[in-house]
């Protein structure tokens, strides 16, 4: 698969940009311990975390930057009803992708 096929798009959210900003913060000491950057990604629903990290690794080659590990979230489908007819939102899937101390993709969002 190619990689802009697996990697869908960056997802801005409050929770990614919280996650994103982990890395700066120096609130108190648990929070001051995060030094490794992260970013959120949508992804195929298909994809694997070894795809997910290969398909980064080589998006980003640029910046020679190393995935330490990937989180994946599976969101499902909810319930909407819209002017009176009910229908669904679309399912998808993240990924919470950790990379080395140091290291950032540093795109503006």
């Amino acid at each position: 698969m190619n990689p802009y096929q697996i990697i869908k798009s960056r997802r801005v959210t409050e929770k990614s940009r919280v996650l994103e900003n982990l890395q700066h913060a120096t609130s108190n000491p648990s929070v001051s311990r995060c030094k490794s950057p992260k970013a959120v990604f949508d992804v195929h629903p298909d994809a694997n975390k070894t795809q997910i990290k290969m398909a980064v690794e080589q998006i980003y080659a640029g910046k020679k930057v190393k995935v330490v590990s990937v989180n994946t979230v599976t969101v499902g489908s909810k319930k909407r009803r819209v002017r009176g007819f009910q229908g669904t939102t679309s399912a998808y899937k993240k990924a919470v992708v950790t990379f080395r101390p140091g290291d950032a993709i540093d795109e503006s969002v």
